[in-house]
């Protein structure tokens, strides 16, 4: 199911009607609610999905436990690697199966090698896949470091791990700060309401009107690469940088909004971060709740920054080259961190951070957009096609014909109302989105009325899947 489906604007009311309003608002009913809410939203997909979610969440609740029951530190490894092994596991098979046994075929071919008659699995990715895994993984890891007791409460454990605002492309949450809200009682308050629709609004906002109006001219230039000459194909990039920002930034705040509806507190998962001066700060702002899994999970029990300077960069690099990885099972993605590794470790042997300023900022969005194109192209000769054309053929500046000149133009003033926006909020300290001119109530109501119409009018619909979703 999707948010900028129909059938969730039928389904988000009913489940929120009940769940405030039905059984005096206990929570057990509540928890039972959202888990069997999570599970339909997840299986509208594929009921076959519901199986291995409900798999990986057994897995772990059982494991969580033998942990805490295990006093040999050498059994409470074991036991965490059941769930490490159990999850990386499924995830690899799933996601990574037919990557792993092409490459090789590759591989094998380029030596002299002439393997045939190889056939890939006919294996359906599930739906958010690497999203709850992760998060799932980080239950017992925390666990096992004793930063968390394990819970006995199945059903708000597996509510944890199936939420469905951000189940299927996060934020991936941490178990020790959402988990805990499964187990206390919720409040209803009209302000938490109103400030959770706030947040959806500007959500569908980034969505559809930013996101999916440049999609159009980006998916028609990226897919004939070889039609289109050096500038309209950093016109598609330019658009696509702020595409890609918008439809994931765009579900995150769906997502928390959403779970705002219904008591939760999600963690933030972006912060303007085209306003970044640096690589790092980039990374500080840009998919908060994955940057920092890998760091507490991946970065830092390799030795972070704490170890020779050459094994500080390795960590680095291997750091950004699984993230890559993490998205997608394809060498664009792996090319694609490989390049925000090398960023990182050029940016600290260049001493280090850089001070606020516009060209730094400049600079910095013109590094993250480049290595957008090996994440947008669609196979890594085509990302080096298009950064060949960059450099030697600008040509002429395509904008598209007929409509698409329309959807051009909308997209550029979407993309200019976002950008007056976070500029506002980035340098003026604004705390709540959109109250960015107008303090008063009358003010604001008119600014959210605003971007309704403009989502109504400019808004692309039809169910377009949101990017991170084949993750």
């Amino acid at each position: 199911m999707y948010f900028n489906s129909f059938d969730f604007l039928l389904f988000l009311p009913i489940i929120f009607v009940v769940y405030w309003f039905f059984q005096k608002r206990k929570i057990h009913f509540q928890n039972i609610l959202l888990l069997v809410a999570s599970y339909i939203f997840y299986g509208w997909w594929d009921y076959r999905f519901i199986a291995l979610i409900a798999l990986s969440t057994l897995v772990d609740y059982l494991v969580g436990i033998k942990i805490s029951h295990c006093d040999d530190h050498k059994f409470k490894k074991r036991w965490l690697l059941v769930s490490v092994f159990f999850n990386l596991g499924v995830l690899s098979f799933f996601k990574y199966c037919n990557f792993f046994i092409d490459s090789w075929v590759d591989l094998f071919n380029s030596i002299g090698y002439d393997i045939k008659n190889v056939t890939t699995l006919s294996i359906i990715l599930p739906v958010g896949i690497s999203f709850y895994t992760f998060q799932t993984m980080s239950y017992t890891i925390d666990v096992y470091r004793g930063k968390l007791q394990p819970t006995r409460d199945f059903i708000s454990f597996a509510a944890f791990v199936s939420f469905f605002p951000q189940l299927v492309a996060g934020p991936i949450e941490r178990a020790t700060h959402l988990l805990p809200q499964f187990l206390e009682k919720r409040k209803y308050t009209i302000e938490s309401i109103s400030y959770g629709v706030k947040l959806i609004i500007w959500g569908f906002f980034l969505k559809l009107v930013v996101a999916d109006r440049a999609a159009i001219y980006v998916n028609s230039v990226y897919n004939n690469v070889e039609y289109h000459d050096g500038l309209s194909l950093i016109f598609a990039t330019i658009l696509f940088a702020f595409q890609i920002y918008g439809d994931f930034a765009g579900y995150s705040l769906i997502a928390i909004g959403t779970a705002k509806l219904f008591g939760f507190n999600l963690m933030t998962n972006f912060r303007r971060p085209y306003f970044s001066a640096s690589i790092h700060e980039f990374w500080n702002r840009w998919h908060i709740s994955l940057s920092t899994w890998f760091r507490d999970y991946l970065y830092i029990p390799l030795g972070g920054n704490r170890v020779g300077r050459y094994r500080w960069f390795f960590n680095l690099f291997i750091t950004f080259l699984i993230s890559g990885l993490w998205h997608g099972a394809k060498w664009t993605f792996v090319i694609w961190g490989a390049i925000n590794g090398i960023y990182l470790i050029i940016e600290i042997l260049c001493n280090g951070k850089k001070r606020k300023g516009t060209l730094n900022i400049i600079s910095t969005f013109c590094f993250i957009s480049f290595a957008w194109i090996f994440f947008r192209a669609n196979s890594v000769l085509d990302a080096f096609y298009i950064i060949s054309k960059i450099f030697t053929k600008p040509g002429k500046l395509y904008i598209g014909s007929g409509d698409d000149i329309a959807a051009s133009i909308y997209a550029v003033l979407a993309i200019f109302l976002l950008v007056v926006i976070e500029f506002r909020r980035e340098y003026l300290k604004n705390t709540v989105v959109i109250n960015f001119i107008i303090k008063r109530e009358i003010g604001r109501m008119f600014m959210y009325a605003t971007l309704i119409y403009l989502i109504l009018y400019l808004g692309v619909f039809g169910n377009s899947q949101f990017i991170y979703f084949q993750f």
